[in-house]
């Protein structure tokens, strides 16, 4: 198995790499243990991923970033997620990432020009809003139950011409519970997954809406309680959302095509999610294989013990292995794909890989490896969640086997002399 990355992707990932190491980790270094890491820190971060030429390398040049194509810039996620702050350096963290993929794709001209620059910017944050609790919208998101309906603009308000003035037709009221909307404590912006058509499936009956964070009836319950986040900090919040009134206007995409939508953004976003892991396990067995030929017990160096030599050699070998499936997904998408069976082989295969890496390089670490002043801990309560967020295993499974069950061909087994009994 082989890939060859564009020479333009090659050349930024290098660049990236580069600024990881010189810029980026001693930051992380100063942090360990103390974190989340400042926002003044982060500032810096951006401004010198910006004189460096390597700012939001995902999005439009006329958005501020530096316009390569989806292929070309997953070296450079990878590049990125060999710390947990180059993400956020270089404006390709979740979910904000995804969002401006998402409003690049599906926006208007004015909901672009509204959005995307502060967006890119860093200057706001945003979230995506669709999970929800226990007997709502999960793994399974066909199970929504927020809904948005339209009302005339007349009707919000006690003044005809203010209501008017505000608007020119109809309003969306959304009414619903979500949680684990990433960022949705900070966002300034939420993409909110509502359903408009109750009286088809679910798949064929809802919408995307962008919605302030300060629009009356938001209100963010609390950040739930999680694992991971101590270097840059992350919060997953708990939304209700009581006779949200926005404009027609803000509708993201078509109307009653939300899941379509919401499979343009999840196929991307989850091969980036790979590609920033794959970095993450990368630099986890970096580390795991220089204290392992430094460290000496039994009479020789742990990099000399063939148990550990061999399950390093077989960690590399799959995480080869979830480099090029990433790839090949990330290639059919670029060729205008939709590509979810690859992208779920590619989605759950690199989750195990990178948790097997990680979880290996602490214990090779030992106490060393729990401890926060190497980056493993903190890469170790991070990889955990990625086996659920963005589809949890078990979700792109079934995709997989669905898929190939579709054509089983009962021929396959003729000439078997079954067991009468």
């Amino acid at each position: 198995m082989e890939y060859h990355d564009p020479e333009r992707g090659e050349e930024l990932a290098e660049r990236v790499r580069a600024f990881v190491d010189e810029e980026v980790i001693p930051v992380e270094r100063e942090v360990l243990g103390d974190g989340p890491v400042s926002d003044e820190q982060v500032r810096r971060l951006r401004d010198e991923a910006r004189e460096r030429d390597l700012y939001a390398p995902q999005v439009d040049e006329e958005y501020g970033g530096l316009g390569l194509s989806f292929r070309e810039v997953l070296p450079a996620f990878e590049a990125a997620g060999r710390s947990l702050l180059a993400p956020a350096a270089l404006r390709i963290d979740a979910p904000d990432e995804g969002n401006i993929h998402t409003l690049e794709l599906l926006g208007t001209d004015e909901q672009k020009e509204r959005w995307l620059p502060p967006l890119v910017a860093g200057e706001i944050t945003s979230g995506f809003s669709m999970t929800e609790p226990m007997q709502g919208a999960g793994s399974d998101p066909k199970m929504i139950r927020t809904t948005a309906e339209k009302d005339s603009a007349e009707q919000s308000s006690a003044d005809p011409r203010e209501a008017e003035a505000s608007r020119d037709g109809d309003e969306w009221v959304i009414d619903g519970h979500k949680w684990w909307t990433t960022n949705g404590v900070d966002a300034d912006l939420l993409i909110v997954m509502a359903r408009t058509d109750e009286d088809v499936h679910p798949y064929e009956g809802c919408s995307l809406f962008l919605v302030p964070a300060d629009t009356d009836g938001v209100e963010v319950v609390r950040d739930i309680p999680h694992t991971g986040g101590e270097v840059r900090g992350s919060n997953h919040a708990e939304i209700r959302y009581d006779g949200v009134r926005v404009p027609e206007e803000n509708l993201l995409g078509y109307e009653d095509a939300g899941f379509m939508h919401v499979q343009q953004r999840l196929g991307p976003a989850r091969l980036t999610h790979c590609m920033r892991f794959s970095g993450m396990a990368e630099r986890a067995l970096d580390v795991a294989k220089a204290y392992a030929t430094e460290r000496e017990a039994f009479g020789d160096r742990l990099a000399d013990k063939q148990s550990l030599r061999f399950d390093v050699a077989d960690l590399e070998t799959r995480l080869h292995a979830a480099r090029c499936m990433v790839r090949h997904a990330a290639d059919e998408i670029e060729a205008g794909e939709e590509a979810r069976v690859p992208v779920s082989m590619a989605k759950t295969f690199t989750a195990n890989v990178v948790q097997d890496v990680i979880d290996r390089a602490v214990q090779v670490c030992g106490g060393n490896g729990i401890g926060k002043d190497l980056p493993l801990a903190n890469f170790y309560e991070n990889v955990r969640a990625f086996r659920i967020v963005d589809g949890a295993d078990e979700v792109h499974k079934r995709v997989v086997a669905r898929d190939a069950f579709e054509d089983v061909d009962p021929g396959a087994i003729e000439g078997i002399t079954r067991y009468d009994g």
